[in-house]
């Protein structure tokens, strides 16, 4: 039997809202990392985890990244992910 698909939505403290899916994985978490690369400039990283350790173990790889590219600071955030209708 096919596992359900279904769509996974995260919301951030600033609003951002990102949708994933249709999906069969389990993931629970959503990652994101916003590198400020000096001059106004920002870049962002996400992606999703199976758990909240998985997700929350990204940190210590970002503050390597940090270091290794110069970065002037990163915010680093988790947040659950929710089924929704898609």
């Amino acid at each position: 039997m096919a596992k359900k698909k279904r769509y996974l939505t995260a919301t951030l403290p600033d609003g951002y809202v990102k949708t994933i899916g249709p999906t069969a994985v389990p993931f629970t978490h959503y990652w994101r990392i916003v590198a400020h690369l000096g001059g106004g400039r920002t870049e962002v990283f996400w992606g999703h985890a199976k758990s909240l350790r998985e997700a929350a173990g990204k940190r210590a790889a970002t503050a390597e990244a940090a270091k290794q590219r110069g970065w002037e600071r990163y915010d680093f955030e988790v947040v659950e992910l929710v089924e929704t209708s898609g």
